[in-house]
């Protein structure tokens, strides 16, 4: 297997140096690609020896190259284009891609171009482009396999292939569960980042929160297991153990249970049809308790307005997707407070006129771009 790993510094990327720690021998890493973080992916190459490396922010690509371009060890790309180039022509036969947000979304069409098999962590390339996505791999030959926990789960619970009935996406609800629209009025940063269950970047845990980012994986479940939305539901686990289930047109229900650890879901992704072993403490069941409930869609508005996009088709998707990143990071930024990152969404998808569908990039670019300049400008109002 020959991998390239997309967003290789962030804590997917992490997560699969582990992986790869444990399987050396399988897995043969061709190279790595983060945004900023030049010094650590530079270790991260030499390491695990890449035979290349990219940083798609050019002044911190330049940074690198004067640090290091002289020493031995991997060959530095420079820039966003020059990563797609990269993988355009690259050798690999597996593509993680852990890239945050929209700038995944070219690098998987080149890899699934190229007949790659995508492992699929970036939900927003999906949730933007999930008919383009899907086209591009049928005509390049390319296949996806999630690495998202819930939807790992779902893949693994549908290997028979029977029909089904319902999905059932497993939400931990979050570090704000149970809580009021009144009492989130004032919450801060440090505690919409401080998640009970799972350890993960600054703009997912965000989106856990707000529970846009289980909305964006009905999104993508929908692209994914072709399965309508009324028939994929949300449920509430705040223990974390059920990772979602598949009830079948008979009523049975399948569900995959484990530990929270995305080494699982991406060592399944990386194995699939195999399993590899890891090194894990066995699970405890006894004297366990597990719970479930239903979203708070009156406090939690974000999962709702996901539902909506996605029903509605076309460029709606990729408008939630765009005006989320841009209110989220306003939020990190301190310009807004909690709540307004639902609203804001709200009011740029109320107000997308849109062009035509989702037949091309072009389409979608334009309408992310709009999406930010309209969900900037409310954020700053």
């Amino acid at each position: 297997m020959r991998l390239v790993i997309l967003g290789a510094t962030g804590s997917i990327g992490e997560s699969t140096y582990k992986v790869w720690h444990e399987h050396r021998d399988r897995i043969q890493v061709e190279g790595l690609a983060a945004h900023r973080n030049g010094e650590q992916l530079w270790a991260m190459g030499l390491k695990m020896g890449a035979a290349w490396i990219a940083l798609t922010d050019e002044q911190a690509a330049r940074e690198l190259t004067r640090s290091h371009g002289g020493e031995p060890g991997p060959q530095i790309v420079v820039g966003g284009d020059s990563l797609v180039e990269q993988i355009s022509s690259a050798n690999a036969t597996h593509v993680l891609g852990a890239m945050s947000g929209f700038a995944g979304l070219r690098p998987t069409l080149a890899a699934l171009k190229r007949g790659m098999r995508v492992l699929l962590a970036n939900k927003e390339t999906l949730v933007a482009a999930g008919d383009l996505v899907q086209r591009t791999a049928a005509m390049g030959h390319g296949s996806l396999v999630p690495v998202d926990s819930e939807h790992s789960a779902i893949f693994q619970c549908l290997r028979g292939n029977q029909p089904v009935s319902r999905i059932i996406l497993t939400c931990s609800g979050g570090p704000f569960r149970g809580r009021s629209r009144a009492d989130l009025q004032a919450v801060t940063v440090e505690e919409a980042l401080h998640h009970p269950n799972w350890s993960m970047g600054k703009k997912i845990t965000v989106d856990s929160a707000t529970l846009m980012n289980k909305g964006l994986e009905v999104i993508e479940a929908h692209y994914l297991f072709g399965v309508d939305y009324d028939a994929i539901e949300v449920v509430v686990h705040p223990e974390s153990v059920v990772h979602s289930m598949v009830e079948y047109v008979d009523g049975a229900i399948m569900a995959q249970c484990g530990i929270p650890d995305m080494r699982i879901p991406i060592e399944v992704a990386l194995a699939w049809p195999e399993r590899w072993s890891l090194t894990v403490e066995p699970f405890q069941w006894a004297g366990r308790h597990l719970h479930f409930e239903a979203p708070d869609l009156k406090t939690f508005t974000a999962l709702s307005l996901a539902y909506q996009a996605g029903r509605s088709g076309g460029l709606y998707p990729a408008v939630l997707s765009a005006a989320n990143e841009v209110a989220v990071e306003a939020f990190l930024e301190g310009r807004i407070p909690f709540l307004r990152i639902a609203e804001i969404v709200e009011e740029t998808l109320s107000g997308f006129q849109p062009s035509g569908p989702a037949d091309n990039l072009d389409e979608v670019i334009a309408a992310d771009h709009w999406a930010r300049q309209r969900a900037l400008a409310l954020s700053l109002n």
